[in-house]
C-alpha cells in the first residue's frame, strides 16, 4: 500500500474549518429572484440557463408532460411519440416507418412492395415509362428455389406476356372487342380464318369456298368441282392417278362416267374385271382367257341399231358368227371377201323357185358357194 505524506494530511486537516465558514456564507445569501424589477413580456432567454420548467406555456407551446418526451441536441429532435395532424413539405425517414392505420397518398413511389395483406384499390394500377420504356413491366411472383411467375408487358408486337397458363372459369371466354372469340368447347361465331393443322372429330362441318385438306382432296367452289389428286378436276368429281384420271360429270343433258384419259375403263369384283372398256371403244365381257364368265341379258339386245323392233329378242346390223360360222344376209353368192367353210348367206330377196339362201362348201376369197332350200313354185 502507497505511504501517505504527513505535511499533505497536516495541511487538509487545518483547511477544514475554513471550508465550513465558506458554506455556511453561501447558504445566507438571498438567491430569490426580484420579480419586481423585471418588465411584463420582458423576460429575456439569455437570464435562463439549466434548471426545470415545469407547467411551461406559451402561444405556441403548452408543456403537461411530467417526464422527458422531447430531447434536442445539435442532431436533432429526439421523441418516442408525435401526434400530427399535417406535415408541410419534404420529409425524409431514414431508417423503418412502422404505420399501424391507413396511409392516404395521391401517389407513392417504391422500390419493392412486400405485402401478406390484401390491396384495395379504387383506382388503376400504372406502370410508367419514367425509366424510359414500359416493357417487362408487370407482376412477378417469386419463391426461392424456382423460377419467377410473369404476367408483364413485351414488345415485338405489343403485348401481355405470361410465364404459365391463364386457367378461366369453366363458364368464362375470350372476347375481342366485346365479341365472344373462344369458350372452353367453342370458337365464337366471328371467328372466319384459321391456321389449325390438326382437329379431332367435327361434327355438322360447313365450309364455305374453297376446300383443300392434306394436299389432296380439293373443292373448286368456283367450279362446283371435286378432285381427289388434282385442283383441277375435268369432271364433276375427278380421281386423280398417277398419269390417269377418272371422272364423274353431270353436264346436262348427259351424264359421263368413266377415264378422263386414254386408259381402259374396268368395271370389277374380287379384284377381277368383269367389263373392260377399251381406250379405243371396245368392250370386253369378263375377263380375257377365262370362260367362267356369264352374261344374262333380260331384254332386248340391239347391235349396230338404234332401235330393236317390238318382239325381237336380238336385232343385229350386219353379219354374225355362231361356233365360228358367219351368217349374213345378200341377194346371191359373195363376190369377194375370205369366207370358210359352213359359213351361210341367207337369200335377202327370195321369191318362188328361188332358194333359201347360198352356203360355203370350200373355203376362200370368195370361197365355192351352192345353194340349199329351194322354194317351191
Amino acid at each position: 500500500m502507497k505511504q501517505l505524506d504527513p505535511n499533505k494530511v497536516r495541511i487538509a486537516v487545518e483547511g477544514l474549518p475554513i471550508l465550513a465558514e465558506v458554506v455556511e456564507a453561501l447558504s445566507s445569501i438571498d438567491q430569490t429572484p426580484d420579480m419586481s424589477k423585471l418588465a411584463l413580456n420582458s423576460l429575456s432567454g439569455d437570464l435562463i440557463q439549466g434548471g426545470t420548467i415545469s407547467k411551461f406555456k406559451s402561444t405556441g407551446i403548452k408543456d403537461e408532460s411530467s417526464r422527458l418526451v422531447v430531447f434536442v441536441n445539435d442532431d436533432g429532435i429526439v421523441t418516442d411519440t408525435i401526434d400530427v395532424e399535417t406535415l408541410v413539405g419534404d420529409t425524409n425517414v431514414a431508417g423503418d416507418l412502422h404505420v399501424d392505420g391507413e396511409i392516404y397518398a395521391k401517389k407513392l413511389h417504391v422500390d419493392e412492395v412486400t405485402a401478406d395483406v390484401r390491396n384495395e384499390r379504387s383506382g388503376p394500377l400504372e406502370f410508367n415509362d419514367k425509366d424510359g420504356t414500359i416493357y417487362n413491366k408487370g407482376l412477378l411472383w417469386i419463391k426461392e428455389g424456382s423460377s419467377t411467375k410473369q404476367l408483364v408487358y413485351r414488345a415485338n408486337p405489343d403485348r401481355l406476356w405470361s410465364s404459365d397458363s391463364i386457367d378461366l372459369h369453366t363458364e368464362a371466354a375470350y372476347h375481342v372487342n366485346g365479341n365472344y372469340v373462344l369458350n372452353k368447347d367453342s370458337l365464337g361465331p366471328d371467328v372466319k380464318t384459321s391456321s389449325l393443322k390438326q382437329v379431332g372429330v367435327l361434327n355438322d362441318l360447313k365450309v364455305k369456298g374453297n376446300v383443300a385438306l392434306s394436299q389432296h382432296l380439293f373443292w373448286n367452289a368456283d367450279a362446283d368441282r371435286l378432285g381427289l389428286g388434282t385442283d383441277a378436276p375435268n369432271g364433276a368429281i375427278g380421281v386423280m392417278g398417277f398419269d390417269s384420271e377418272f371422272i364423274i360429270d353431270v353436264d346436262q343433258p348427259e351424264i359421263k362416267i368413266g377415264t378422263y384419259t386414254t386408259h381402259d375403263l374396268q368395271i370389277v369384283t374380287d379384284d377381277s374385271p368383269r367389263i373392260t372398256i377399251s381406250a379405243n371403244g371396245k368392250i370386253h365381257l369378263g375377263n380375257k382367257g377365262s370362260v367362267d364368265a356369264k352374261v344374262s341379258i333380260h331384254g332386248q339386245l340391239g347391235v349396230g341399231v338404234n332401235t330393236v323392233p317390238e318382239g325381237v329378242s336380238l336385232s343385229v346390223a350386219g353379219p354374225i358368227k355362231f361356233e365360228n360360222k358367219m351368217f349374213q344376209t345378200g341377194e346371191g353368192t359373195p363376190t369377194d371377201g375370205q369366207y370358210r367353210k359352213g359359213d351361210i348367206v341367207w337369200n335377202d330377196d327370195p321369191k318362188p323357185t328361188s332358194y333359201v339362201g347360198w352356203v360355203c362348201v370350200r373355203e376362200g376369197t370368195p370361197g365355192e358357194w351352192k345353194p340349199f332350200g329351194q322354194i317351191s313354185s
